[in-house]
């Protein structure tokens, strides 16, 4: 049975992006793009928001050849992972091995964990909190960037109640820390 991940980088004060959607203040650096790299490696498919999967998808096409390995290596894995974007707005798809979806069932979503052998990671706060609510996250990983962005868009959603426990966590060379929580 796969574990449904729910991770992301956020602001220390809890959020994503801030007020203006802008999210660049959380750019990873090569060491921390390489630890996450890591962990996406045993996710076999990825949940993803409308918005979400708009900003990921220039994975799919991206020309890597100039860029550090560590770009080189997200690429890769980001196209060999099945995607299934959660829309009532996107027209289509436009990437491989990506299917559309128009509304989330949360028991869709415990037969897609018990049919795969590899983990499943949700991205997106807006998506995310469907499933949170519904008690389908396994994990959350949390990478806490060194910066307060005053409001914007929440890693977690208002009203959630959870009991987690903390199973690892690391600080790395540019203050970013990772917190990994399991799901009691």
């Amino acid at each position: 049975m796969a574990k449904l991940i729910y991770s992301a980088i956020m602001s220390i004060d809890g959020y994503t992006a801030d007020t203006d959607g802008n999210f660049t203040w959380s750019a990873p650096d090569e060491e921390v793009h390489a630890f996450v790299n890591d962990l996406e490696r045993d996710v076999g498919t990825h949940l993803l928001g409308r918005r979400m999967y708009e900003v990921m998808s220039v994975w799919e096409t991206m020309d890597t050849r100039d860029e550090p390995p560590v770009i080189q290596d997200y690429a890769r894995i980001w196209r060999a992972a099945d995607k299934v974007v959660y829309s009532t707005s996107l027209g289509h798809v436009g990437t491989d091995r990506t299917r559309l979806e128009r509304r989330f069932d949360p028991g869709a979503i415990r037969d897609l964990k018990g049919d795969s052998d590899r983990d499943i990671s949700i991205g997106g706060p807006t998506l995310a909190a469907h499933a949170l609510k519904a008690g389908l996250v396994d994990e959350c990983q949390l990478f806490i960037n060194p910066v307060a962005v005053g409001g914007g868009l929440r890693f977690l959603p208002d009203g959630l109640k959870a009991q987690l426990e903390l199973v690892d966590q690391r600080r790395f060379g540019n203050g970013v820390a990772y917190l990994r929580y399991r799901a009691r």
